[in-house]
């Protein structure tokens, strides 16, 4: 079956490893018609815009889509691409693995975690007052007037809201994503303990939903205490389903469990449409050098090809990662014992060592 998936190789060292991802992805004899369209800091020069018309179109016919990193200009006012298409197409589950590969420096092994993130609520969800602002003023009168918090008038405030409906999804998400993965249990994360009627609401859903998935054991933890768990014995864990701030935080504390962001990969996943990309930034400094570790987006199309309904190519794909990685022969220099070797290889060389375990 032929699969149309946008493509969107980003900017920075966005280019290389999409380039080299392509390659890997092809290899596995995925059959893929890519529909490449562009974003980001490039685009914005040209067009004056960092995400194109072509870019939106583009995704909502294709359903599908695999992106490098993209880098936020500095001083438009634009936010963050990621978050843009995330809330234009309510790409409201995050799901970020973190494992563990042979030959990637680390002080942990064998970790195989599930960071499952809400997307588009709590404190990310842009609703925000600025300081002195009269509106701001306003509402800090509003709020003392209705309660009995007193708000210092020099303060920025910003809303967090958690609903039972946004809760309520990305917790059944995470608990559909474990039974379909064979995953074993699933731990809520909160701060309900202070934040009673968020934190608290998050918790209550969760308990109500574990209801309907008795072959999953539920448990959950209060956020900070799920860090230091996470680095004192994180075997104990398996999926976690966060809201957005605090999986945030999380992900990226579970990879540096793994060796950090250089392997990670992520998904943001809605109600039939998907966006797989690598969770590191664009690293601008190395763009052009053929330097960069491209396994965080080729990962992601591991990610990408279980999704469309292709576990065997995937399968093959993460195998070609891992045994390559683990020889330690034509890897990136992150990805040997002294980042100075001389023998360390570039991007598309990693891509194509990887390419020849395949065939």
């Amino acid at each position: 079956m032929k699969h149309r998936i946008t493509l969107i190789p980003g900017d920075g060292t966005g280019p290389e490893i999409t380039e080299a991802t392509v390659k890997v992805v092809e290899a596995t004899g995925a059959d893929i018609e890519w529909d490449e369209v562009n974003a980001g800091a490039d685009v914005y020069e040209k067009e004056g815009t960092v995400m194109p018309q072509t870019v939106i179109d583009s995704l909502q016919n294709n359903r599908i889509g695999i992106k490098g990193p993209i880098t936020t200009p500095v001083g438009t006012g634009f936010r963050s691409v990621n978050v843009a298409l995330r809330k234009l197409f309510d790409l409201y589950a995050c799901v970020r693995p973190c494992k563990s590969y042979v030959g990637v420096k680390s002080k942990y092994s064998d970790i195989d975690l599930v960071v499952i993130r809400e997307n588009t609520e709590d404190l990310y969800a842009g609703i925000e007052f600025e300081k002195k602002d009269p509106r701001t003023l306003e509402l800090i009168d509003f709020i003392e007037g209705i309660s009995e918090s007193k708000i210092r008038p020099d303060s920025g405030i910003s809303i967090k809201p958690i609903s039972v409906f946004g809760s309520e999804r990305i917790i059944r998400f995470a608990f559909e994503y474990a039974r379909k993965n064979g995953r074993k249990k699933v731990t809520g994360v909160h701060k309900a303990n202070i934040m009673k009627y968020s934190d608290g609401l998050f918790l209550e859903v969760f308990r109500e939903v574990a209801k309907d998935y008795e072959d999953i054991e539920a448990e959950d933890r209060i956020v900070d205490n799920m860090c230091m768990q996470l680095v004192q014995k994180p075997e104990l864990y398996d999926v976690m389903v966060l809201p957005n701030l605090y999986g945030d935080i999380v992900s990226d504390l579970a990879a540096g469990l793994v060796g950090g962001l250089g392997v990670a990969p992520g998904g943001n996943i809605g109600d039939g449409m998907a966006l797989f990309e690598p969770t590191h930034g664009s690293a601008p400094k190395y763009k052009g050098l053929n330097k960069v570790n491209p396994t965080a987006m080729m990962l992601s199309a591991v990610l990408m090809l279980n999704h469309i309904g292709e576990p065997e190519k995937a399968a093959a794909l993460e195998k070609a990662i891992a045994e390559n990685i683990s020889e330690g022969k034509y890897v990136t220099y992150d990805l040997k014992p002294d980042r100075d070797d001389p023998t360390a290889v570039g991007t598309s060389e990693f891509a194509d060592a990887i390419v020849n375990k395949i065939k």
